[in-house]
C-alpha cells in the first residue's frame, strides 16, 4: 500500500483528497493545525476503508510546523508516494489594507512552506525512482489580483520548473488550479460568497477526481473544469491592462479563489 501526505486535511479541497485517496486504499499522514479534528477525520477514515491513517499536528506558518512535515517526508523507512500541499489561507482586503505581518504569513505557508516540502519529498521520491506532489494553486495564479494571486503565480512557476528539472526521475509535479470551491476558505477570511453566481462553483470531490487523473496523465499544471478552462482561455486572449481592472473589481466582490 502506498502513503500520502495531505496538508490542510480537515476540510475543503485537502480532505476531499483524503477521502478519495483512502477509498482507493492509499495510507494517509493528515497534517492539519486542530487536533480534534484530525484525530476524528483519522478514526473515520480508518473505519470506513481500513487504511492507516497517521495524524501529524503542524502549523505551516511557523518554523517547528514545516521543520515537523519536513521530516516526516525524508522518513525513508516510512516513505511517502504522493504529497498534497493543499493548506492555505486568503486575507480579507486590498494591496495595504492587509497588515504586513498577515501578508508575510501568507508567503510562509503558500510560497516557504510548498518550497520546502516540495524539496523534501522529491529528494526522497527520487531515490526511490517514482512518487507525486500535487502543489494546490488557484485561478487567481492566472490574473493580477493581489498578494494572494502572486503567492499562487508562484506555485504554478515553481512547480512547472521543477517538474521540467524532475523529467525522467519517476517523479511527477503537477500544480491544480481551481475556481471557486464550497469549502470553508472564504467564511475563514471572512468573505461573503452570496453574490457569486452558481456556475462558479465546485464540487470538491470531483476537483480531486480529475486532478488525480491529470496527475496519473503526466499534466503539470490542472485546471479541472472544462467552465475554468473557458475562461482561462478568455484570460490569455484579454490585454493585461483591462483584465487587471476587471479582476481587481471581480476580487473585492467574490473574493480571492
Amino acid at each position: 500500500m502506498t502513503t500520502a501526505l495531505i496538508t490542510g486535511s480537515t476540510a475543503g479541497i485537502g480532505a476531499a483528497f483524503a477521502r478519495r485517496l483512502a477509498a482507493q486504499g492509499h495510507n494517509l499522514v493528515l497534517v492539519a493545525r486542530d487536533t480534534k479534528r484530525l484525530g476524528e477525520q483519522a478514526t473515520e477514515l480508518h473505519d470506513l476503508h481500513g487504511i492507516e491513517a497517521e495524524v501529524l499536528v503542524a502549523d505551516l506558518s511557523t518554523e517547528e510546523g514545516i521543520a515537523s512535515v519536513e521530516k516526516r517526508l525524508g522518513d525513508r523507512t516510512h516513505p511517502v508516494d504522493l504529497l498534497v500541499n493543499n493548506a492555505g489561507f486568503g486575507n480579507k482586503g486590498r494591496y495595504l489594507e492587509v497588515s504586513m505581518a498577515d501578508e508575510l504569513t501568507m508567503l510562509k505557508v503558500h510560497v516557504e512552506a510548498v518550497l520546502r516540502l516540495t524539496s523534501a519529498a522529491s529528494e526522497s521520491m527520487r531515490s526511490r525512482g517514482r512518487g507525486g506532489v500535487i502543489n494546490v494553486a488557484s485561478v487567481a495564479a492566472f490574473v493580477p489580483r493581489g498578494t494572494y494571486g502572486a503567492s499562487k503565480a508562484w506555485v504554478v512557476q515553481f512547480t512547472q520548473g521543477a517538474a521540467r528539472d524532475m523529467a525522467g526521475s519517476g517523479v511527477r509535479l503537477m500544480a491544480l488550479c481551481p475556481g471557486f470551491v464550497r469549502t470553508e476558505f472564504h467564511q475563514r477570511a471572512g468573505m461573503g460568497t452570496d453574490n457569486i453566481p452558481g456556475w462558479m462553483w465546485l464540487d470538491a470531490d470531483k476537483l480531486v477526481a480529475a486532478a488525480l487523473a491529470d496527475l496519473a496523465r503526466g499534466k503539470t499544471v490542472s485546471v479541472p473544469d472544462p467552465r475554468y478552462k473557458a475562461l482561462m482561455g478568455v484570460v490569455k486572449l484579454t490585454p493585461r491592462g483591462l483584465l487587471g481592472g476587471v479582476s481587481s473589481r471581480t476580487g473585492r466582490k467574490y473574493g480571492p479563489q
